[in-house]
């Protein structure tokens, strides 16, 4: 594929610069030809609606999206055992890296509501990473970053009760939310709660009984998908108390 330097044009600021993203994106600590160059190479922003597929399992991959606004899922279908939801993706963040390894994409990824992303072709990506350290170093931290969130994820789901597995997807989307600019006590679940029993390996009506008892105990309160975190530091401690004894630390 031919790539063309955005370098010797004439350059008159790039999109990814009013984007309020820009701080938090994989443009990060980019400037000048470089940022040009990467904003040369970005498909225009492609608007999803909710349940629409952005990516199918098994394609081949090619692309990675980093979301604009809006959120997806990631769905891995399993035969004739249910479907497995296995992340949840927010404005900010970068989706597609598990594809990088094995030439296809692992899962169908689903829009949960009116979403916006941005593409990166990945053969592009590479020629301006050869030129590039500082876009070489922000996706490697990025690829650290989602190597943790499955740590994190396996320790989720290994032998802990459903009110630490709560809390503790609470409190994580607390922080990813918080590291990208948004308030961390008071979001938006565009999840069902289908999504997050799946996500969780818990029944709906175990998620649903869970997120009544936090509200009992006024460690949240709930209208419709709108959740705030009334106790976010006792959320904190009930997560991490399945988390020392089931992550080998």
């Amino acid at each position: 594929m031919t790539f063309v330097s955005a370098r010797h044009l004439p350059y008159v600021g790039a999109r990814c610069e009013r984007c309020s993203l820009h701080s938090r994106c994989l443009t990060m600590g980019l400037e000048g030809a470089v940022l040009a160059d990467f904003d040369a190479m970005l498909e225009r922003p492609r608007p999803l609606k909710r349940g629409e597929t952005l990516v199918h399992q098994g394609d081949r991959f090619a692309n990675l999206y980093a979301v604009r606004s809006g959120s997806l899922k990631q769905v891995v279908a399993q035969g004739e055992v249910r479907d497995q939801v296995t992340h949840f993706y927010l404005p900010g963040e970068l989706v597609g890296l598990d594809g990088i390894g094995g030439g296809d994409c692992p899962g169908n990824l689903v829009a949960l509501e009116s979403t916006y992303v941005c593409e990166f072709p990945f053969s592009r990506l590479e020629v301006l990473m050869q030129d590039s350290s500082a876009l070489q170093n922000r996706l490697f931290h990025t690829m650290g970053e989602e190597l943790r969130d499955h740590q994190r994820m396996m320790c989720l789901l290994s032998g802990r009760t459903a009110d630490q597995r709560m809390a503790s997807f609470l409190s994580g989307l607390s922080e990813r939310f918080r590291l990208r600019g948004y308030s961390p006590t008071c979001f938006y679940l565009s999840m069902s709660r289908g999504d997050i029993g799946s996500y969780l390996g818990l029944a709906i009506e175990t998620v649903s009984r869970v997120l009544g008892r936090f509200q009992q105990q006024q460690l949240i309160t709930l209208e419709g998908r709108q959740v705030s975190l009334v106790a976010l530091e006792k959320l904190r401690r009930i997560a991490e108390e399945g988390a020392g004894r089931h992550s080998g630390g």
